[in-house]
C-alpha cells in the first residue's frame, strides 16, 4: 500500500513545523556538501590508481648524473677569474 498524497503532505507539514525551514534548508545543505565530498574523494582515488597503473607500465627512466659543481667550487672559480 502506498502513501496517499494527503499523507505525504501532513508528514511534510508536521516536519516543517518540528524543524522550520531553515533547519531543513540547513540539513539539505549539509548533505549536498557531503555528497560531493564524497564525490571529490572517489575522482582522486581514481586518479591515483589511474597513475599507478601508468607507472607499472612505463617505470620512470633512471636519471644520468649530471656534472653539477657546488656553490663553494662556483664561488671560488668567480674569485680566481676576478684576481686573474
Amino acid at each position: 500500500m502506498s502513501p496517499s498524497i494527503w499523507q505525504i503532505i501532513i508528514v511534510g507539514v508536521l516536519l516543517v513545523l518540528l524543524f522550520g525551514r531553515g533547519k531543513i534548508s540547513e540539513m539539505m545543505g549539509d548533505v549536498a556538501k557531503g555528497i560531493k565530498a564524497f564525490k571529490k574523494g572517489m575522482s582522486e582515488d581514481e586518479i591515483a590508481a589511474a597513475e599507478a597503473e601508468e607507472e607499472k607500465k612505463d617505470p620512470p627512466k633512471a636519471i644520468e648524473h649530471q656534472n653539477t659543481a657546488t656553490a663553494e667550487t662556483r664561488d671560488s672559480k668567480v674569485a680566481q677569474k676576478k684576481a686573474g
